[in-house]
C-alpha cells in the first residue's frame, strides 16, 4: 500500500500514523461495524474494507481521520446491504461480548433481532446517536446528511423498535408527550 514520504509535525510518516490509527481504534471500528452488519464476518471485512479505502487515501485526511473511515464503514454496509436486496437474519455469536450493549443474554438476543428488522439507515443512526454517542449533528456529518434526517429517522427507529419489541421499553424509553 503506497503511503507518500511526507512527515507531519510530529515527525511520523504517513505510514505510521496509518499504523497508530489502526492499532488504536481497530476496536472500536469492530464494535460499530458489528452492529451496522450484526454479523461478526461481515463486519471483519467491513473494518478491513474501510482501512484499505482509508489507507489509500490517507495522505489526503487532514485532521481527525475517525470521521472519515467511519463515512466510509457507513457507505460500504450499505453499499453491500444493496447489494444483498435482502437481509439475512443473524444469530448472536457469544464470543462477540465486547459489542453487546447488554449483559442479560435474553435482552442481548431481543435487542439484535429488533434491530435487525430495522432498516439500515434506522439501525446506523441508532448506532451512531446511542451506542457510539454522537450528537444529531455529529451523526449527520457522519452520514453526510442534514441533522433533522438524523433526527427524524431515530425518532422513526425507536418508534419501530418499541411497536416490534415492547419488552425493550426501559431501553428504548417512551416517546415524547405520552406512552408507549
Amino acid at each position: 500500500m503506497p503511503f507518500t514520504a511526507h512527515d507531519d509535525h510530529s515527525g511520523a510518516s504517513a505510514e505510521e500514523r496509518f499504523n497508530a490509527f489502526v492499532v488504536a481504534r481497530t476496536p472500536a471500528l469492530s464494535r460499530t461495524a458489528y452492529l451496522l452488519t450484526g454479523d461478526a464476518h461481515l463486519a471483519e471485512d467491513l473494518v478491513q474494507t474501510a482501512l484499505f479505502k482509508a489507507a489509500r487515501s490517507w495522505h489526503r485526511i487532514e485532521g481527525d481521520p475517525e470521521p472519515y473511515v467511519r463515512r466510509i464503514l457507513y457507505t460500504q454496509n450499505v453499499s453491500w446491504w444493496r447489494s444483498r436486496r435482502r437481509m439475512r437474519e443473524h444469530a448472536l455469536p457469544e464470543q462477540y461480548d465486547a459489542a453487546t450493549p447488554a449483559a442479560d443474554p435474553d435482552l442481548r438476543l431481543t435487542l439484535e433481532q429488533a434491530l435487525g428488522r430495522l432498516t439500515t439507515r434506522q439501525r446506523t443512526v441508532l448506532v451512531l446517536r446511542y451506542f457510539e454517542d454522537l450528537t444529531e449533528v455529529q451523526a449527520a456529518e457522519v452520514l453526510g446528511i442534514g441533522a433533522g434526517t438524523v433526527k427524524s429517522i431515530g425518532r422513526q427507529a425507536l418508534a419501530r423498535l418499541r411497536t416490534l419489541a415492547p419488552e425493550l421499553a426501559e431501553l428504548v424509553g417512551e416517546p415524547a408527550g405520552g406512552s408507549a
